[in-house]
């Protein structure tokens, strides 16, 4: 059986970011990644994607995110960074590798793989949610897609189409789909767009320093949303059951839970679907560490810039325990 002092659940940014800090601390340590390229999730997503921050501000520790030339950058361009990355600091990642639990035995923690089961001293946990989208229990006669099924406006065109959700997501596919295909965009309140001189370094900012960024809004307005809402296409409108059961399809925006399912045999989840944590240390079994979920692991650790610091914090306080 194969071990390691630290074994990291997941290769995307929370898992490279692990690994960083974890090589300076000199920790042995291994990344086991579900995918087969690099880049996490990023390779899924839709193809307008564009960042909320310049690549100055969207950058992983130790070694900064190449200049995008428009701005804010595309999801290609991310995962091309994060792939040079991974190359750079030699991040010792197995895939494809797909953990199907964690369990203990009077050792430590024990990762078992569709390729083996590794022993651990202490495991980080960096799966994050796109593998989990919340899709809502609703019966339509039209196809039902989420965010992660979209990759872009060409097989919608000229149809009826209905993007239900107010966040980045449901704006940034909206006007990705206006130009295309018979629009309506859904949410459950009016959209709430932040100041347009708002970026994701000024949100990171805002939430390490005030714990949270809602009363500034939901919206980042990225150039594409900007100019679809400037023109007056870009319109919300109410939820109406009768104008979703007569569309083609219906793209729902309405966001991910964290993708905790290989951690079941340790029972530690509460009945909020998360782990009760210190920092991102599970109370109730101190060698699991959970970074990049949101902001109940940390204030914008779900984020390039943001996941870096609590990266930091739990290497740490593991080379801490292993001292």
């Amino acid at each position: 059986m194969p071990s390691s002092d630290v074994v990291v659940i997941g290769g995307g940014q929370a898992g490279l970011a692990a690994a960083f800090y974890l090589r300076r601390a000199g920790i042995d340590h291994v990344v086991l990644d579900a995918r087969p390229v690099p880049g996490g999730a990023w390779p899924l997503t839709w193809n307008s994607l564009r960042l909320f921050s310049v690549a100055r501000h969207s950058s992983l520790p130790g070694w900064p995110m190449s200049p995008f030339p428009d701005g804010y950058p595309t999801a290609q361009h991310v995962v091309d960074y994060l792939t040079a990355y991974e190359k750079r600091y030699d991040i010792p990642v197995q895939r494809p590798v797909q953990v199907r639990e964690v369990g203990r035995d009077e050792h430590g923690l024990l990762v078992h793989t569709d390729n083996g089961t590794w022993s651990a001293r202490h495991v980080v946990s960096a799966t994050g949610t796109w593998w989990r989208p919340f899709r809502p229990s609703v019966r339509l006669p039209g196809r039902q897609l989420h965010t992660v099924d979209y990759a872009g406006p060409q097989e919608f065109a000229g149809r009826k189409v209905v993007v239900v959700g107010g966040g980045n997501s449901g704006a940034q596919i909206a006007a990705d789909l206006l130009p295309h295909a018979e629009l309506t965009w859904m949410t459950r309140r009016p959209p709430r767009y932040m100041p347009d001189e708002i970026d994701g370094k000024a949100l990171f900012d805002i939430a390490t320093r005030h714990g949270g960024v809602g009363e500034l809004g939901d919206i980042v307005a990225v150039p594409a949303v900007r100019e679809a809402r400037d023109s007056g296409l870009l319109v919300a409108t109410p939820m109406d059951d009768g104008v979703l059961a007569d569309a083609d399809a219906v793209l729902w925006c309405t966001g991910f839970r964290a993708a905790l399912g290989h951690l079941a045999p340790l029972r530690l989840r509460a009945a909020n679907g998360r782990i009760a944590v210190d920092g991102t240390t599970a109370v109730e079994e101190p060698r699991l560490h959970l970074v990049g979920y949101g902001s109940w692991t940390g204030p914008a650790s779900a984020t390039l810039i943001g996941v870096g610091p609590t990266a930091k914090a739990t290497v740490a306080k593991i080379a801490a325990s292993l001292a």
